[in-house]
């Protein structure tokens, strides 16, 4: 659902709950809040559904089957392979915001939240709305993460992250060095080395999943983490979590050509290539760094909230700092899993129950205090 939500005015909209963030996880915490009763808006970035997932290279794969990869309410209709195509979430994503007509405002820029007496404050390129409570599920994909290798800006050659990394293609007959050992590495590697020389770089070597675990598995073995949490004991699960290479078809391809061999990082660039740790250098024409995001936190600043490494503490999902301000769908720091699909839905959920729970208490006590 594109455009004003029913009912809402752009300029100096009031409601009980703002949502920064239109994918997954925005989607996820809507759904839960819907039931609450309480009036909310969902703004969004992008110029259609999909958030992070528009952004996505051509050829990108969950690591789940579709029924394993669905948010709260809907299930993923099936794909046509095991593992479902960028394209695919996106439609999935599309009907389901529509399914459940989510009060959704886009694109809309969030250029601040700040504290304005009981109520947050959120600016934005389209006018203010004041809530009562914020969700902040911006995710991470604006904030991609190179690191500052020594001579990285003299490298005449081409550098692009896997956030806007598109196709094979692009690189048919370069020699490329691909920056990263987790599952997008491994994506972007397999089908790399079918056009191009390449050389896989990673801190460690590449931890891989047996071929018979996939984010099924994963999925249950971080909700046996969180449980054994929640019960004050030690979960003993087998080796292997969410950052591990799932062998999705792609990468099998890959293993059985031999290309999955990686070399340890190299210490500078040059105008033309890297140098390695025993001196000896390589030539090259791009680089793909596949090496992660950060937290895209900006609009939060204004609260004073973000921390020198780039997060927000919180207690489960809520900031210790201002108790008007939730984070979902960031990682493991704000909830198991809740960086995938279904896996945000624990934290969506006991966030909205909370926001209800604490909106409710100060309506009954007939103030709010931000302390």
């Amino acid at each position: 659902m594109d455009g004003e939500p029913i009912g809402a005015e752009p300029q100096g909209r009031e409601c009980d709950v703002v949502v920064i963030g239109g994918g997954q996880s925005g989607l996820a915490v809507g759904y839960f809040l819907r039931r609450t009763g309480l009036s909310f808006v969902i703004l969004d970035g992008e110029d259609g559904a999909g958030g992070a997932w528009r952004h996505g290279w051509e050829s990108l794969r969950l690591f789940s089957p579709a029924q394993w990869s669905s948010l709260p309410g809907w299930p993923m209709p099936p794909a046509e392979e095991e593992y479902p195509r960028r394209g695919h979430v996106i439609e999935y994503l599309t009907r389901y915001e529509a399914r459940y007509g989510f009060p959704i405002v886009r694109p809309v820029t969030v250029e601040t939240v700040v504290q304005a007496g009981e109520r947050l404050l959120v600016r934005t390129d389209r006018g203010d709305w004041r809530a009562r409570a914020v969700v902040s599920a911006t995710g991470t994909w604006r904030r991609p993460f190179v690191p500052d290798y020594p001579g990285r800006r003299e490298f005449k050659g081409r550098q692009v992250h896997s956030a806007e990394y598109r196709s094979p293609d692009d690189f048919a007959g370069q020699t490329v060095l691909i920056v990263g050992g987790g599952n997008s590495g491994a994506q972007i590697l397999a089908e790399v080395s079918k056009v191009a020389r390449t050389l896989w770089v990673t801190i460690e070597p590449p931890s891989f999943l047996p071929d018979d675990v996939d984010g099924r598995v994963l999925f249950d073995r971080a909700t046996e983490r969180w449980r054994a949490g929640q019960e004050g004991r030690t979960a003993e699960t087998p080796r292997g979590g969410l950052g591990d290479i799932v062998m999705v078809p792609p990468v099998r391809e890959a293993r059985s050509r031999g290309v999955l061999t990686s070399v340890r990082p190299f210490v500078r660039f040059t105008e033309t290539g890297v140098v390695w740790d025993d001196g000896t250098g390589t030539q090259a024409d791009a680089v793909i760094w596949c090496t992660g995001f950060a937290p895209a936190l900006d609009p939060l600043r204004g609260l004073g909230v973000v921390e020198e490494d780039g997060r927000v503490r919180v207690d489960g999902t809520r900031s210790t700092a201002e108790s008007r301000l939730w984070l979902v769908g960031y990682g493991e720091w704000t909830g198991t899993a809740s960086a995938t699909l279904i896996g945000v839905m624990r934290t969506a959920r006991e966030t909205a129950k909370q926001i209800e729970a604490t909106l409710e208490r100060h309506v009954t006590e007939g103030s709010f205090d931000p302390s």
